[in-house]
């Protein structure tokens, strides 16, 4: 019995060693997931903002991708605002205006692959009458 006592001392040191590389790794993924999601969330909601800001009456596409670029580069990074583009379109017969965002989408902090995010907002054109 003493003989297999010792046979497992210092085995608690490499199992701590083992569990904690395991545990940082999936806190760090954990995070990651958290990050990316933040970045999808906040350039989708400048999208949305961007393309309500250019159907305003008086607006038009340009009006949106600028204030779409505002909205990003404020919050995450002007290298996410890159590749902003507006479009008018019809939703069931409504006209609307759509702004779409190709980001990076983010896989070690902020680097990531370019253009694997898209998102686009939509806002409904308001009437001049």
């Amino acid at each position: 019995m003493r003989r297999l006592l010792r046979e497992e001392r210092g085995s608690a040191v490499a199992e701590f060693t083992m569990v904690g590389v395991l545990l940082t790794a999936l806190a760090l993924a954990v995070v990651q997931l958290a990050l990316a999601l933040h970045v999808r969330n906040t350039v989708l909601d400048a999208a949305a903002e961007g393309a309500r800001y250019a159907a305003l009456a008086g607006a038009d596409d340009a009006d949106g991708v600028e204030r779409t670029r505002e909205l990003i580069s404020a919050a995450i990074s002007a290298d996410y605002a890159r590749d902003v583009t507006a479009g008018r379109t019809s939703v069931d017969g409504v006209p609307v205006i759509a702004v779409t965002v190709r980001a990076t989408m983010p896989v070690v902090g902020l680097l990531g692959v370019d253009h694997g995010l898209e998102v686009t907002g939509h806002a409904a054109v308001e009437r001049l009458d």
